[in-house]
């Protein structure tokens, strides 16, 4: 009887799914979804001072690839282009001196590019985002902090309005970098003078799941 029990749990247990095992006996993460970005309610933002003055400014023009897994946030990716030439600052003058080689010299240098090679966990709904960092061709390695504002699924009676999304995401992105790392406004006295070196970015970003 005993080995008629031995015998039907290995059956059983064949007959389980097996889980997919990746290197060192890790079980792999599932392939994360692929989040839409609405554009529309996406913003990439900068802050620098002027003297002591704060200045702001945006960027019209971007895309941002996000594959998000709220149940394994590490296997996340997100990849982000900036087109260069879009650069609003409010000041159509101060935007075209933006653009010459004095700063970002956007015909040579049309793109800003990040891509996380990686992402891990730092809290409770907060990430960091690793990866290079290119500006008027120079790559740094950055880390970018990533906060989850909030998840919610969209009602079955609002979907088809929205555009056919489940679900909906929002996250922020804020980090600080030295223009003098990637050769930006270093050319001239007055732009290392007038300008100030740390500049902050901030990323607001909504996103839908379909």
């Amino acid at each position: 009887m005993k080995k008629l029990l031995a015998i039907a749990s290995l059956l059983v247990v064949s007959a389980l799914p097996v889980a997919s095992y990746g290197w060192a006996g890790e079980i792999e993460a599932p392939v994360a979804a692929n989040w839409g970005v609405d554009g529309a309610h996406t913003e990439i933002n900068f802050s620098v001072r002027h003297f002591f003055t704060p200045v702001t400014g945006t960027f019209d023009d971007f895309e941002v690839t996000l594959d998000y897994d709220a149940d394994y946030p590490a296997n996340s990716t997100v990849a982000v282009r900036i087109a260069v030439a879009s650069v609003n600052t409010g000041s159509a003058r101060r935007d075209d001196h933006l653009r010459t080689p004095d700063f970002f010299a956007a015909e040579q240098h049309p793109y800003i590019t990040f891509e996380s090679t990686s992402v891990r966990v730092s809290g409770d709904g907060t990430m960091v985002a690793r990866g290079p960092l290119t500006i008027r061709g120079e790559t740094h390695e950055i880390e970018l902090p990533i906060v989850l504002l909030g998840v919610q699924p969209i009602p079955p009676e609002m979907r088809e309005m929205l555009g056919g999304a489940e679900e909906i995401a929002s996250f922020r992105a804020k980090m600080t970098i030295d223009r003098g790392d990637y050769g930006v406004g270093t050319g001239s006295w007055a732009a290392t003078m007038v300008v100030g070196g740390k500049v902050e970015i901030e990323i607001l970003l909504e996103a839908h799941r379909k």
